[in-house]
């Protein structure tokens, strides 16, 4: 596209679990799975007909455990009307909440209705995955997070968080250097994982 590569890996889709019988089925999965290790940027397609499901919001948990670069494409837009559209853009906000780095759009694949805007998020995403993170950038990143929110005590002392570099890219991952992370508890990295993910 504009003179650009790309390798594209569609999967078979998914049905509800319920209906996962057949070897085939269960074959898909496995290579969905697959081909999310295998991309830089997952295109996570949902149909806007159906409800958001558990198991939507279960690749969703893989792709972000993967690392991934992600981008959300609600698919069939054009066929509900506006207290449909309501409907499913408010439950998108309820569910989706604790990715809201990913950016979602509404599409049409039959008629190709916002089909060309993904590529800049797919362009976006791979950047924000492959960016180089500068040490400097990354411990101003920190400080000004512990300023806001500290972290816990254990025992009588604070957990000492001093400064963070970059230990690798595609995915983006953050080393942070202190006393005691060890005993950083989960909402804490949760926490400075989103802080990251916002600044970057």
């Amino acid at each position: 596209r504009n003179g650009k590569p790309y390798t594209l890996i569609d999967t078979a889709g998914i049905r509800r679990k319920k209906s996962v019988k057949e070897t085939v089925e269960k074959f898909s999965i496995v290579k969905t799975l697959q081909a999310i290790d295998d991309a830089n940027v997952v295109i996570l397609l949902i149909d806007a007909h159906e409800d958001l499901v558990d198991q939507d919001l279960h690749l969703l948990g893989l792709c972000m455990d993967a690392g991934r670069g992600l981008v959300i494409a609600i698919n069939k837009w054009d066929g509900i009307d506006a207290d449909q559209r309501n409907r499913i853009k408010s439950e998108l906000d309820r569910r989706l909440h604790f990715i809201d780095y990913a950016e979602v759009h509404f599409i049409s694949a039959l008629h190709g209705t916002g089909v060309g805007k993904l590529y800049e998020s797919v362009e976006k995403a791979y950047h924000s995955a492959t960016v180089k993170l500068q040490t400097k950038r990354l411990t101003e990143i920190l400080e000004a997070a512990v300023a806001i929110h500290q972290p816990p005590m254990i025992g009588m002392h604070r957990i000492k968080l001093r400064y963070a570099h970059a230990g690798g890219s595609n995915p983006p991952i953050v080393v942070i250097h202190g006393n005691q992370t060890d005993k950083l508890p989960d909402h804490y990295k949760r926490y400075l994982e989103k802080t990251f993910r916002q600044q970057l």
